[in-house]
């Protein structure tokens, strides 16, 4: 399968670079797997598209500070982007600026042109393309929390006025480096006319790394190799899942790491029993993927070339996805991290 077939051309003004409001105002596109209508709604309307006994699955992951500013000992500034924290306590990042080798002491720096602070970072690997793994003298969070800023995607230019607009309502467990952005169109009152009409919710979790950030190299699909990033379905969530089921309730799992987080699950327990999952995930979803744990999906519009794309195009049929790719761009809609969402059933 060719990296090339999941290429589209976008114009760049469709590219949103702030978000709707209110959040449940972005556009809903609709596609039914079955008949292949294509349907032009509004976030707001999602309740007419669930019932009763359905069940939202939404991931919990909470964006972090993660942008962070440093000087070398030369004096040159790099900036770092917090990745994934290993199990030995070291960091993975992605390091922005020259020469930037294994040993070499860091100043983390208050703010993107602030002053240097008693904090420092040493190199301890490095990879390719700005990959580097860091050990930090002090906990990373609350450093981060003081001195780090919030990472938007490199197609973002205009700056956000409220770092919150890049969280989800519901993000409670520190962790990602990017939103997981399907979730960013609900609102409380949305969420308290879900539940009153008797829409259930549970929780999952993924902390967003890597792959969020690049698009696939690889001339083939098959060939792409993911990087780990932390997992979490509690007992709790399996056992909601498996009574959805039983009771003939679909799973709708709110974003593509959602999916992730249940096809982990799923590829690791009885066909009829969804069990508990924590640890890392490498899975790569792309066409031909045969889907254990979710019946419907919401999502926004991916990038070309991505993993995100390539999975939404193995769950909607990548036919009846490029032709709904094609009307998005026709009716204006809005892509990317804040633009409007998908939902396929």
């Amino acid at each position: 399968m060719k990296t090339a077939d999941f290429d589209y051309q976008l114009p760049p003004e469709l590219i949103a670079q702030t978000p709707i409001e209110p959040r449940d105002a972005s556009r809903l596109m609709v596609l039914n797997r079955t008949t292949g209508e294509i349907a032009h709604h509004h976030f707001g309307d999602l309740p007419n598209f669930l019932r009763p006994g359905d069940l939202l699955v939404y991931n919990e992951s909470r964006v972090i500070p993660a942008r962070l500013f440093a000087r070398k000992p030369t004096g040159g500034k790099v900036e770092i982007l917090l990745l994934r924290q290993r199990a030995d306590g070291a960091w993975e990042t992605l390091v922005g600026g020259k020469r930037v080798r294994p040993r070499m002491h860091l100043t983390l720096l208050d703010g993107p042109d602030g002053e240097t602070t008693d904090a420092t970072a040493e190199v301890i690997e490095a990879g390719e393309r700005g990959m580097r793994v860091l050990t930090f003298d002090r906990p990373v969070l609350p450093l981060a929390g003081e001195v780090g800023a919030t990472p938007l995607p490199p197609y973002i230019h205009t700056p956000l006025q409220d770092a919150g607009r890049y969280q989800t309502i519901y993000a409670r467990v520190p962790g990602s480096a990017a939103a997981p952005t399907a979730g960013l169109h609900f609102t409380p009152k949305l969420l308290h006319k879900l539940e009153e009409m008797g829409v259930r919710s549970a929780f999952v979790n993924l902390h967003i790394g890597l792959d969020t950030f690049r698009p696939v190299s690889e001339e083939r699909v098959e060939a792409h190799r993911m990087h780990t990033e932390y997992a979490s379905l509690t007992e709790k969530a399996a056992a909601q899942i498996n009574r959805t089921r039983t009771e003939g309730g679909r799973v709708v799992a709110v974003g593509t790491t959602s999916v992730r987080v249940l096809e982990t699950a799923a590829a690791q327990s009885p066909i009829s029993n969804l069990r508990s999952f924590d640890g890392p995930t490498d899975l790569f979803i792309y066409p031909g993927y045969q889907f254990r744990a979710v019946d419907a999906l919401i999502t926004n519009f991916h990038l070309p070339r991505s993993t995100l794309l390539m999975l939404v195009a193995a769950f909607a049929g990548k036919a009846l996805l490029d032709r709904a790719y094609a009307e998005a761009i026709r009716e204006r809609y809005r892509f990317y991290s804040l633009g409007d969402a998908m939902m396929i059933v």
